[in-house]
C-alpha cells in the first residue's frame, strides 16, 4: 500500500527567501530545513500533507537576467518543475523581488504581470488532481528596506516594492487565486534589507499554515 495515497501536496516555488538565505552566519548561508518557512508549514500542517520547497535565489517571474544567466527566469522552469511534482493541491508563489533590480526597469505593475503570466501557465499545464488545476496563493514579498543597497542593483526598489500587495491582490483576484501580504506578517532584515531572518521564516510558515487550514 502506497503509504502517501491521500496525502496533499503543496508546491513552495520562489526565490532566496523560500531557499532560506541566511541573515547570519549559518552553513552554506542557508536556514536549516526546519527553520525556512516551507519547512515551518511542513511542521504545521502535519502529516497529511507533503510540503516540497523550490527556492532559487536570484529567481524571477518571468524574466532572463542579464548578469546572472537565462537559469534565473522563473517561467522556464516552471513548468517541468509543476509537471514533476503532479499531482499539485496548492502551489505558492513567492517571487518579484529580484525583478526589482535597477536593470530590469519594471513597475510593479509589471512585475505582477509576470505573476499574471505564471498563473495562465499553470491553468494552461493542469498539474492539479485529475489533470485539473491547484488552487494557488500569490504571495505578495514583504517591502524591501529603504537603505543603503547592499547589493547596488535596488535603487528605486523600496517604493516599488510597497506597491506589491495592491498589485498582486488585483492579479490574483482576477486569476482566481488566494492572495496573502507576506508584509502583514513579516518584514525584511534589517541585515540587508532584503533577505527574511529566522524569526521571519516561523512567522511566515505559521502565518501561511493558519491561511491553509482555514479553507479546509
Amino acid at each position: 500500500m502506497n503509504e502517501h495515497r491521500g496525502m496533499r501536496t503543496v508546491l513552495c516555488y520562489g526565490d532566496s527567501n523560500t531557499f532560506g538565505s541566511s541573515t547570519a552566519n549559518d552553513p552554506d548561508g542557508r536556514y536549516a530545513p526546519h527553520e525556512r518557512w516551507p519547512g515551518v508549514l511542513r511542521a504545521a500542517l502535519g502529516g497529511g500533507w507533503m510540503v516540497i520547497e523550490e527556492g532559487l535565489g536570484g529567481r524571477t517571474t518571468v524574466s532572463d537576467d542579464p548578469v546572472d544567466g537565462p537559469d534565473k527566469n522563473g517561467r522556464t522552469y516552471l513548468a517541468p518543475c509543476v509537471m514533476s511534482h503532479r499531482p499539485l493541491d496548492l502551489i505558492i508563489i513567492m517571487l518579484g523581488t529580484n525583478d526589482l533590480k535597477s536593470y530590469f526597469n519594471k513597475s510593479a505593475a509589471d512585475i505582477a504581470g509576470g505573476i499574471d503570466i505564471l498563473l495562465g501557465d499553470i491553468a494552461d499545464l493542469k498539474p492539479g488532481r485529475s489533470e485539473g488545476v491547484p488552487d494557488i496563493i500569490v504571495l505578495s514579498p514583504p517591502a524591501i528596506l529603504d537603505k543603503a543597497d547592499p547589493w547596488g542593483v535596488f535603487e528605486g526598489g523600496h517604493e516599488k516594492s510597497l506597491q506589491f500587495a495592491t498589485e498582486f491582490a488585483r492579479v490574483a483576484a482576477a486569476r482566481g487565486a488566494r492572495f496573502f501580504d507576506a508584509g502583514s506578517v513579516v518584514q525584511s532584515s534589517e541585515f540587508d534589507a532584503i533577505h527574511l531572518d529566522r524569526a521571519a521564516h516561523a512567522q511566515l510558515g505559521a502565518a501561511l499554515a493558519a491561511l491553509i487550514s482555514s479553507a479546509d
